[in-house]
């Protein structure tokens, strides 16, 4: 492994990541919360401890289908009862069971009063006489057996579920089982989408010379609904100041966050830098490939970050540095990052951390996928990881570890 000092550079990925923690720490800090039905709850982060207004199991029920009888009538084995009744799993209470006597008994059927046992059918026979039934049970039970009491799951008042748990399926079945209808969550952030160039068409139009399809506005609303936020409203916009203006407006109207796609590089026709360069966004370069044009700002209180308008840079940038905030918001686990051997040697530019797309192969090791280009949507597409190697880093040998982040 090579090593090159860093070069002079205006941010690192790290210090650019902190960046946009900060500028956006007071607004994820006043998301609030929101009740929603158990049905749309799927998937959200509960905002307080969820108390159980129940006790769990509702009442005393049986564990299976059998008998239930008195544990003492079973003190001299075998011993044949008479069948006085049968409850079934449906509403009603049924009669007290006397001693010397069995009822026939469903899986969560109540369990009559004086009843404190049930024997499995399997190790109970049954013999019917004309007018009456009798059921031997051949082997002595405990007091309790197969018999669920009340509150032995869990008695109301206590906690079902903890403040910040992401809810899942067995988490909406508790809920549901002590009858709640509505749970408090976090509320999700609300992302605006805004794609500039006077290039972009949308994808189904006819592509006269010069034009391109707007890959980033599907792009980045898919990743941001993946990171568990909301896409609050969407636009494409020319290369005109007046009409950024426009989009801007509506999106600050409607979002928490509004992420731009194009428009901050360093020439002519930079829509994002015309507008938010003299509002007081930062727009410079990161040491970073692809993805080094950045932007961060505001616009009229909402925070806006401005990634690269090539595909590649801006699905990596939203990985590197937004994706990771809002999938803790959403109480998502963080791409999952491997140390992996090279299937062969690479070179990386000095200076700047590279985001290399990579892909899985059946030995365990990393290989390369497609260039380094920030236009190379269908290497991107191909890969499965990327590969992060470190901006001091100039060249890496067959065998050599890298740091992979699953895609």
């Amino acid at each position: 492994m090579n090593a090159h000092p860093h070069d002079q550079a205006d941010t690192s990925v790290d210090q650019h990541a902190e960046l946009i923690l900060d500028l956006l720490t007071p607004t994820l800090g006043t998301l609030g919360s929101e009740q929603v039905p158990l049905a749309d709850a799927l998937g959200r982060v509960t905002a307080a401890p969820v108390l159980s207004p129940v006790d769990l199991p509702l009442f005393r029920n049986s564990q299976m289908d059998g008998f239930a009888v008195h544990a003492e009538d079973l003190a001299s084995i075998p011993a044949t009862l008479p069948i006085v009744g049968e409850v079934a799993a449906r509403p009603g209470t049924p009669a007290r069971l006397l001693p010397g006597t069995a009822v026939r008994i469903m899986t969560g059927a109540v369990v009559p009063d004086g009843a404190n046992t049930v024997v499995p059918v399997e190790d109970t026979s049954v013999t019917l006489f004309t007018d009456a039934e009798t059921v031997t049970i051949g082997r002595a039970r405990a007091v309790g057996e197969y018999v669920r009491n009340r509150g032995s799951d869990a008695h109301a008042g206590d906690t079902l579920l903890p403040a910040g748990i992401r809810l899942g399926s067995r988490h909406l079945a508790v809920l549901a089982a002590a009858g709640i209808t509505d749970i408090e969550v976090k509320r999700r952030l609300r992302v605006a989408v805004i794609t500039t160039g006077a290039e972009l068409i949308a994808p189904g139009e006819h592509a006269l010379p010069g034009q391109v399809y707007d890959a980033n506005g599907i792009a980045l609303v898919a990743a941001i609904i993946s990171a568990g936020a909301v896409v609050a409203t969407t636009h494409r916009v020319v290369d005109d100041p007046e009409a950024m203006l426009v989009a801007l407006e509506w999106a600050a109207s409607t979002a928490d966050l509004i992420v731009t796609s194009g428009g901050i590089s360093m020439g002519d026709h930079e829509v994002v830098r015309e507008v938010l360069g003299p509002l007081g966004a930062h727009v410079g370069h990161i040491a970073m490939q692809p993805g080094g044009p950045q932007a961060t700002g505001e616009f009229q209180g909402v925070p806006v970050l401005g990634f690269p308008g090539n595909p590649v840079s801006t699905q990596i940038s939203f990985e590197v540095f937004l994706a990771p905030i809002l999938r803790a918001l959403a109480g998502l686990p963080a791409a999952a990052r491997h140390r992996r051997a090279l299937s062969a040697a690479l070179r990386s530019v000095p200076g700047k951390r590279q985001f290399l797309r990579g892909r899985i192969r059946a030995d365990g090791r990393v290989e390369v996928v497609a260039g380094p280009g920030s236009h190379l949507v269908a290497g991107l597409a191909a890969s499965d990881v990327l590969l992060d190697v470190p901006a001091h880093v100039i060249e890496l040998n067959e065998g050599d570890l890298v740091e992979t982040v699953d895609l």
